[in-house]
């Protein structure tokens, strides 16, 4: 064998096996639904403090009482598993069987709910700040799926501004974040390479930016005054339904069909706004709120319905997927959520079992490797929409073993300035 040859192929298993370790979210079967971290009782996106108390809950539609367990890695920047070994991370135990777990009550669809408390009993403390993959395992410790969440301290300041875009051809339909660094108790060190930032717009990671270099240096301060490397497509606000009463054909449900197993809520045909003019109305930015008018316990006692989908977008007869995305179903671009085109309508359509209460959506053009057209968004991009921005600061001091995520930084668009 050539040396040549046996280069490429070394190079070729490095390769492999340092891309295998990045830790993807593994996307919940169909019967795990309703999956939210949780804080203060409120949906939360996953960037928790250092030190808080936040909670994890999911439903299994199987009923069962099934077992479940619970493992949390600790990762790089680039998500792939840090040499941190787990005692240095986390103070007592992981894979240990999450308790709390109630069935569901009064419900049409049985269910059996579960809550993760971190921390808890066993998993004591979580010790280090930065990127983690939380995964739940069944009982031959199989991976049923995961979730991403961040742990940030505070030792830096990020002042962040949302501005309209600098460059006129796209001004009226992208924002651009402008932010620097500051710390009074930690001295930068090399920031050009031990300082990694985040860029998040909603909480959606699928359009993350990140891998941004600071433009310049005051002192310790870092500065990002970027003119396109930091600009997100505006959007537009989320659409959004309501069957807090499942029997009643509330705020943008056409009608209630009763007749089966399970309730169906049919929601109005949604069309393209993207050369409709702009109208500002309020959103939860992606969220969703799980509420049973009728119900003590909306954790239990919410049931779930089948929500039919439709949208008139003659235009969009690409060979690309349209998807119903949101907080409720982590931003997924996965089959169970793509849209089906109905010829003798003209429409595009799609039924989702989702637990009923209050929900935004909207809907997402991506190929078939996941690659968002947010340029060409179906419901446009308007530099007026209301959306909040997250800016995370990674930092690996030179002889750092693992990246700090030492400060967060945040601003809602609707202070945009020029």
């Amino acid at each position: 064998m050539s040396k040549s040859l046996l280069f490429k192929i070394i190079f070729l298993f490095v390769f492999a096996s340092a891309t295998a370790q990045v830790q993807n979210e593994i996307i919940p079967p169909y019967h795990i639904k309703t999956v939210s971290f949780v804080q203060n009782n409120q949906n939360a996106v996953p960037i928790f403090e250092l030190g808080s108390s936040f909670q994890f809950q999911f439903d299994d539609l199987f009923g069962n009482e099934a077992n479940y367990y619970y493992e949390i890695i600790h990762c790089d920047y680039n998500w792939i598993p840090s040499n941190i070994p787990k005692n240095e991370y986390l103070q007592g135990f992981d894979n240990q069987r999450i308790q709390n777990y109630l069935n569901s009550f009064n419900t049409l669809q049985i269910y059996s709910h579960y809550t993760l408390s971190l921390p808890n009993q066993f998993t004591e403390q979580l010790r280090l700040s930065g990127n983690y993959i939380l995964k739940i395992l069944n009982d031959s410790k199989e991976v049923v799926f995961s979730r991403k969440f961040i742990l940030h301290e505070n030792g830096a300041t990020v002042p962040l501004q949302v501005k309209r875009a600098r460059n006129i051809s796209v001004v009226e339909y992208m924002n651009n974040l402008d932010f620097s660094i500051k710390s009074t108790t930690i001295n930068f060190q090399n920031a050009l390479k031990n300082i990694k930032v985040s860029l998040l717009q909603n909480g959606d990671f699928n359009t993350e930016i990140k891998n941004i270099k600071p433009q310049y240096t005051i002192g310790n301060d870092l500065i990002y005054k970027y003119d396109t490397e930091t600009q997100f497509w505006a959007g537009n606000e989320f659409l959004y339904f309501e069957n807090r009463d499942i029997r009643v054909a509330s705020n943008n449900i056409a009608h209630v069909d009763s007749s089966t197993d399970i309730y169906n809520c049919l929601l109005h045909t949604n069309s393209a706004r993207r050369n409709s003019p702009y109208t500002l109305f309020e959103d939860i930015n992606g969220n969703f709120v799980v509420k049973n008018t009728n119900a003590t316990d909306n954790d239990i006692e919410a049931d779930y319905a089948w929500i039919y989908f439709s949208l008139s977008a003659p235009t969009y007869r690409l060979d690309k997927g349209i998807y119903i995305s949101g907080m409720f179903n982590n931003y997924s671009l996965s089959p169970e959520y793509k849209m089906d085109y109905n010829e003798k309508k003209g429409i595009y359509e799609k039924a989702i079992l989702i637990k009923q209460g209050f929900t935004n959506f909207k809907y997402v053009i991506a190929d078939s490797k996941g690659k968002i057209d947010n340029e060409n968004a179906i419901d446009g991009n308007f530099y007026q929409t209301e959306n909040e921005y997250t800016v995370l600061v990674y930092y690996r001091e030179n002889t750092g073993r693992y990246d700090r995520v030492i400060g967060k930084g945040t601003a809602n668009s609707l202070n945009i300035i020029n």
